[in-house]
C-alpha cells in the first residue's frame, strides 16, 4: 500500500508540475491564481500521501501550513481585485 501512495504522490506531482506552464504563461491574473491555487492544492495532496506512505512525522503539519498560505493568498488576491482604486472611496467623499 506504501508504493501505491507514493506512486500516486509522484502523479500528482508530475500533474502539477505541467500546471506551472500555466501559472507562467497564463493570460489573465485570474488564469495564474487559479493555477498557482491547483498547485497548492497538488502539493497538499502530495504531501499528504508522503505522509502516510513514510509514516514521518511533521509531514501533515507542512500540508496544513500550506493549506492555510494557498487559502490566504486566494483572500489577497480576491481583496486586491475588488479594491476600487479611486481616491472617493477613502471616506474623503464630499457631497
Amino acid at each position: 500500500m506504501n508504493d501505491f501512495f507514493l506512486s500516486a504522490a509522484g502523479i500528482i506531482l508530475f500533474t502539477v508540475a505541467v500546471g506551472l506552464v500555466r501559472v507562467l504563461s497564463g493570460p489573465t491574473n485570474a488564469d495564474r491564481i487559479m493555477a498557482t491555487q491547483l498547485l497548492g492544492t497538488g502539493g497538499i495532496t502530495s504531501l499528504l500521501l508522503v505522509a502516510s506512505a513514510t509514516g514521518v512525522r511533521g509531514v501533515d503539519d507542512v500540508a496544513l501550513g500550506l493549506a492555510l498560505l494557498a487559502a490566504f493568498a486566494a483572500i489577497a488576491f480576491v481583496d486586491n481585485v475588488a479594491a476600487p482604486d479611486s481616491d472617493t472611496s477613502k471616506g474623503d467623499r464630499t457631497e
